[in-house]
């Protein structure tokens, strides 16, 4: 994963482009308080069911995408926001391709 150069207009959704049958990433930055992630999936990609011991929070940029957390099913698209609460079991799938920010708090 490469960093975003800093103190530069960054167009998002053209930091991490789509491959056919993948999962890509690209870490826009990341500190000791916590990280920001770019995602692209695929259409049918997904994160099976997992925890994290932070709240993250899951901006959709584009696309459509399903997650999960602790057993509710969120239908999300281009604009919606989401935060995953530390500890709660979560999962998302593509249900279009999309690509997500993911904004995870450490401190």
């Amino acid at each position: 994963m490469s960093t975003a150069p800093s103190s530069e207009i960054l167009n998002l959704t053209g930091l991490a482009d789509y491959q056919a049958g993948s999962i890509v990433s690209r870490q826009i930055t990341k500190a000791e308080g916590g990280n920001v992630t770019l995602f692209a999936f695929d259409e049918g990609q997904e994160l099976s069911e997992h925890t994290a011991p932070f709240d993250a929070l899951v901006l959709v940029l584009e696309g459509e995408v399903e997650i999960k957390i602790s057993g509710k099913t969120f239908l999300m698209k281009a604009d919606d926001a989401i935060i995953m609460p530390a500890g709660q079991p979560h999962a998302v799938k593509a249900v279009k391709k999309f690509k997500m920010l993911l904004t995870m708090i450490k401190a």
